[in-house]
This record gives C-alpha cells, structure tokens and sequence, in this order.
C-alpha cells in the first residue's frame, strides 16, 4: 500500500458522523491543496485540487478534528488512497477516489475559548514568580 501526504486548507467544517448499527464515529472533510507554477509564456499560474477524506479513528476524530478542525483550518494529513463506488438514484454508476486518514495534524489551532476569568495566569500562591534558588 502506498501513503500519501498532502498539506492543505479544510474546504468546510467536518462532519463528525456515528454508525447507526455500532456507534463508531467517523470523520468526512474536504481539503484543498493549491499548486503555484509559471505557464510556457512566463505567467504565473494556480491549480486547486481537492480531496475527500475520511478518519474511521474515533480518537482523532473526536479529540483533535471535532474541537480544532473548522473551515479554513490548516492541515497535514497522511494516508492511503482508496476507490470508491456506488450506483446512484438514476442507476448511473458513480467512482470516486477519497484518502483515507491515518494521521492528522492540525497546523494552526484554534484556542479554546477563555474561561470566565480570562486567560490562565500563573497562581500566585504557588510561587511560579519567585526567584529560582540557584
């Protein structure tokens, strides 16, 4: 099996699914991957291309993909491609191509919002500001 790698932007909010038969959850998000290059005239050009992903690893989906991931997030995702295929409404028969998520990293996250005190400060009394003995 071959792993690919590709660092990009989330092109919407993932959605955050659970199986209705064993209630395992699973992650489906978009990421869009922007090539720059110079056409034959000297022209400086872009190319975006998007790929389906999916993580069935409910521990990333649920602690680092539901609270960090949201629309625009950069990522950097590493997996394996897999063909997918289905017969659709009108019986066309549709293929798809989609990268099924081994690891994921979150490249600029989101903080979690401040507590009603604020931003976390060093406690006084525990003496964070003393000087160090040595």
């Amino acid at each position: 099996m071959q792993t690919i790698t590709i660092e990009g932007y989330l092109a919407g909010d993932p959605s955050i699914l659970s199986s209705q038969t064993d209630g395992r959850t699973r992650a489906t998000f978009r990421i869009l991957e922007t090539t720059r290059f110079r056409r034959a005239d000297g022209q400086p050009a872009e190319r975006t291309t998007g790929f389906n992903c999916v993580c069935f690893n409910e521990v990333t989906a649920q602690q680092y993909i539901a609270p960090f991931a949201r629309k625009g997030t950069r990522v950097v995702v590493q997996g394996h491609v897999e063909n997918d295929s289905w017969t659709g409404k009108d019986g066309v028969e549709h293929y798809d191509l989609r990268v099924v998520v081994a690891d994921l990293r979150v490249k600029n996250r989101r903080s979690e919002p401040d507590g009603p005190e604020g931003p976390h400060q060093a406690d006084p009394d525990t003496g964070a500001d003393d000087d160090i003995p040595f």
